[in-house]
């Protein structure tokens, strides 16, 4: 019989876990964000959740190709914001930050269009904020997508549109001429 010596598998997943928004920027955990000092676990998935994420996300790509704008389109892509470790639903990098942090592991600013979706255990007031927290870290415009009620709004530093159902949600800064139906991203 034949024995080998194998060293050990550190299993303790705390060893390799950030413990500072700077190590969270270096090594940007899968599913987490670092919000208020501490490695939080971004929940609420769910199958519409994850629809919407894709419909929205194809949506803003086939329109950059298209327009020939450049840039690039991503889900659940790290940022940092001013104070936070972010990974909004759907992104897009405009091209001249693609050229200077495409390879970073973490954008050192916030996208300049995000869009967050949703999710029923999520409250309307920290959705606002995440918002708000986008557009003081360079962000331009936000898109907030709201599944259960139909609603999309639509937020820049100027000026806040809500589109409901029957209605076509358009871009206000970012993508210029993007539009999309409000009952075709959320059916």
């Amino acid at each position: 019989m034949v024995t080998t010596t194998q060293k050990p598998v550190i299993e303790d997943a705390e060893l390799t876990k950030p413990n500072s928004l700077e190590a969270w920027v270096e090594n940007p955990l899968d599913g987490t964000e670092w919000v208020d000092g501490q490695l939080v676990e971004k929940t609420g998935m769910t199958l519409t959740h994850s629809k919407i994420q894709r419909r929205l996300s194809t949506a803003w790509a086939v329109y950059q190709a298209e327009q020939k704008l450049g840039g690039e389109v991503y889900t659940e892509a790290p940022c940092k914001t001013r104070k936070q470790g972010r990974k909004p639903d759907v992104s897009y990098l405009a091209p001249d930050l693609l050229t200077q942090y495409g390879k970073s592991a973490t954008l050192p600013q916030s996208f300049p269009l995000s869009a967050e979706i949703v999710s029923p255990t999520d409250y309307a007031e920290d959705v606002y904020d995440k918002a708000d927290e986008y557009l003081a870290s360079g962000g331009e415009e936000v898109w907030l997508v709201f599944p259960d009620n139909h609603r999309v709004v639509v937020i820049t530093a100027q000026s806040e549109q809500v589109f409901k159902s029957g209605d076509i949600a358009k871009t206000q800064v970012v993508l210029p001429g993007f539009e999309i139906s409000v009952d075709e991203l959320l059916s």
